[in-house]
């Protein structure tokens, strides 16, 4: 491969790579509660977590503080196209998503405030060295953390609205893959790291909640899209030969990564004081995703090249939630739950980092009262996705050749822990 094709792939890599961001590794980990009854909440008012799935609810909702933390494990498998070759197992690396909500306010009063952490995008994915996808993606690691401030307030004793200010307040983004070069040897490939930290950036979250009896509740929300910016992002090359060393100077990266907005409508019924039923419809906005674009400094790329753009035509994706929750005893509450999520890559755009597919979901919890303040609250969930295949000729055709053609198979796993406080 000549020096201008190396380092074109090498420009590829930043502009495919960084997606995994703002692709189908979002996450739905927000409140043990909540994950146990398929992730609803929307037309809940269950603790002080309800300001993350409609901050109209919170009013509602028992003052308190709940933190939890999840152990997110997932197994992928790939398959090359057409080579009729063993499907690669990935590397799995374990990730730890977290949450936590306070809530202040009297019991019952007309506001209250509440405030919240939690991780809704991320994702740690390790190939097996030398796979057939090296030239797309070899490791990825990626965090956030946002942060959120919420007022909520009865407007009568039937209906409230509320608002939060969200933060991206911490991002950290570690990309990584092979680039083939001519006559270097596969078991030291040249090599390129793009590693940065997120700019910090406000969105907010906006939610109705409206009581018309004592056996339902309707909810509404609106979280806004945010724009997660990496500013002087490092670009680092390992095992670059001399002779092209001087014709690739990038040292520093700027992109912005357009995170999704979401609509939520949610219902909660109650048929009676022990048995709670939940609905919530989720549309996620991920439409304004179309492209990736990069522009590198500290001389660019080959050429002087300041810039390199990836296709990404993602779509806007439904979600369908249902759970329940069963009052045991005044100690001891169980829940089970399920959800529908549809893909947001369309066929042909697939990548390594963002092996998205439909998926369906199952999920159970339990809350424990240890005493009439402190709790126990657990939960699982289990997520299947759908095997999802792409050949070359659908990336020719998209004009997508900066990604590998094959299957993908996914499933994870995940149980988690958490403790509450009733202030």
């Amino acid at each position: 491969m000549q020096a201008k094709s190396v380092l074109l792939a090498g420009g590829a890599l930043l502009a495919a790579t960084t997606g995994a961001l703002a692709s189908g590794f979002q996450i739905n980990l927000a409140n043990h509660k909540n994950i146990g009854m398929g992730h609803t909440g929307t037309g809940l008012y269950l603790d002080a977590g309800s300001q993350f799935f409609n901050p109209g609810a919170l009013v509602f909702s028992p003052s308190g503080l709940v933190f939890g933390a999840n152990l997110a494990v997932p197994r992928l498998a790939y398959r090359a196209d057409g080579t009729g070759a063993d499907q690669r197992i990935l590397d799995n690396k374990n990730v730890f998503p977290f949450s936590g909500y306070a809530s202040f306010g009297p019991k019952d009063g007309k506001v209250k405030f509440g405030i919240g952490a939690y991780t809704p995008f991320g994702s740690e994915l390790h190939y097996q060295k030398g796979w057939e996808g090296r030239y797309a993606l070899t490791d990825i690691t990626l965090q956030s953390v946002f942060v959120q401030g919420t007022v909520s307030v009865a407007i009568t004793p039937q209906l409230a609205v509320g608002a939060g200010l969200v933060s991206l307040a911490y991002g950290n983004v570690d990309l990584q893959r092979d680039v083939p070069l001519q006559g270097q040897g596969a078991a030291d490939p040249l090599h390129v790291q793009l590693s940065g930290k997120s700019d910090v950036k406000f969105g907010y979250n906006l939610g109705i909640m409206f009581k018309p009896s004592a056996k339902l509740s309707v909810g509404i929300s609106y979280r806004s899209a945010i724009d997660a910016t990496v500013t002087g992002g490092d670009v680092t090359v390992t095992n670059l030969p001399a002779s092209v060393a001087g014709r690739f100077t990038a040292k520093a990266f700027n992109v912005t990564l357009p995170l999704p907005s979401t609509t939520s409508i949610g219902i909660g019924v109650y048929p009676s004081e022990k048995l709670t039923l939940a609905f919530d419809a989720n549309l996620v906005g991920w439409s304004r995703y179309q492209s990736l674009d990069f522009t590198y400094g500290g001389g660019g790329l080959l050429g002087g090249q300041a810039s390199s753009t990836s296709k990404r035509q993602y779509q806007d994706a439904l979600a369908f939630r249902l759970g329940g929750q069963y009052k045991v005893t005044d100690k001891f509450t169980v829940r089970a739950g399920t959800f529908y999520d549809f893909a947001c890559v369309p066929d042909g755009f697939v990548t390594p980092e963002t092996p998205d597919a439909d998926r369906i979901g199952a999920t159970a919890g339990f809350s424990y009262a240890l005493n009439e303040r402190f709790g126990l609250d657990g939960s699982y969930l289990f997520e299947n996705f759908l095997q999802r295949s792409q050949t070359q000729a659908d990336l020719v055709t998209n004009g997508t050749t900066d990604r590998v053609a094959g299957t993908y198979k996914t499933a994870v796993h995940v149980p988690g822990v958490g403790l509450y406080v009733k202030f």
